[in-house]
């Protein structure tokens, strides 16, 4: 179970960095910050779509690669143990190493437990930028220390294009790094999201949904 912990960690950045858009702006710097925010957020979540592939490293221990595709609500991703298609009505949750396939309504938080523990608001967060050389250095920070979960989040995003480069996030415990190592905005197209049953034909499926049969 802790393996699957790790291995969603870079979906949790990157729905967490690209969902503040929302936030409250109380100074100069962070009404700045919001404006670079919200224009990262329409190159990720627009309708055009967008693709990223990223390295995580937890304290040098373990270290995983996969990539994320972002169509407003639809969402696939893929590591080398876990798959996840979500057409923005149903989502397959893939564990290859057990051979299941577990369904959910895509807006279900069951269909992973981990993210779902790592649910914030973005009014309890204080938010602030400074530009270094070609990019620019993006802080959320906890305004309560005691809070268990996302204590901070800096990304790097290049000045120009505001492509994300890096993320580091600090939990409770531990800081990560994800490197971003492409990022790709337009041209996804819908059929990313449709699961392929076809390939999955001998794996366990085990439908989660209510009043499905």
């Amino acid at each position: 179970m802790a393996k699957k912990h790790v291995n969603n960690i870079g979906l949790l950045i990157m729905v967490f960095l690209l969902s503040i858009n929302t936030m409250n702006a109380k100074s100069k710097d962070s009404e700045e910050a919001r404006k670079i925010f919200d224009k990262v957020y329409t190159l990720v979540f627009g309708p055009q779509g967008s693709h990223v592939r990223y390295a995580v490293n937890i304290l040098g221990i373990y270290k995983t690669e996969g990539t994320i595709e972002y169509k407003g609500k639809k969402q696939r991703y893929q590591e080398s143990r876990y798959a996840s298609w979500n057409d923005g009505v149903t989502a397959y949750m893939v564990d290859k190493k057990n051979r299941t396939v577990n369904i959910y309504n895509s807006d279900d938080d069951n269909k992973d437990k981990y993210l779902s523990k790592f649910k914030y608001d973005v009014n309890d967060y204080l938010f602030s930028y400074v530009a270094i050389g070609d990019t620019y250095e993006l802080t959320a920070k906890i305004k309560n220390s005691n809070f268990f979960g996302i204590k901070e989040v800096v990304a790097v995003v290049d000045k120009k294009s505001l492509y994300p480069r890096s993320l580091n996030i600090k939990l409770a415990f531990f800081r990560t790094t994800v490197q971003i190592k492409e990022f790709k905005s337009g041209g996804i197209t819908d059929d990313l999201f449709i699961f392929p049953k076809e390939k999955f034909i001998d794996y366990k499926f085990v439908d989660h949904r209510e009043n499905v049969k």
